[in-house]
């Protein structure tokens, strides 16, 4: 299963959130989207005070990075 395109747009963590649970509409089984939801909402609030532009971009790389592999295996 492909991921979704333009990746490379994201830029924002809001953009990175939508971007991910769009790849999870993409999953086979609801078990399996349900627990990725979670899991992309517990990060996001993880991470939601996250101020340094260096810090948000490798957290973004390391997601999409992330979802390629979910979504591949």
């Amino acid at each position: 299963m492909a991921p979704l395109p333009k990746a490379e747009l994201v830029q924002s963590s809001v953009q990175l959130y939508r971007y991910l649970l769009r790849c999870c509409r993409q999953l086979p089984q609801e078990s399996l989207r349900q627990h990725y939801r979670h899991a992309i909402r517990q990060s996001f609030k993880v991470h939601a005070d996250e101020d340094d532009p260096e810090r948000i971009q490798q957290i973004i790389k390391r997601a999409i990075e992330d979802a390629d592999w979910v979504m591949n295996n």
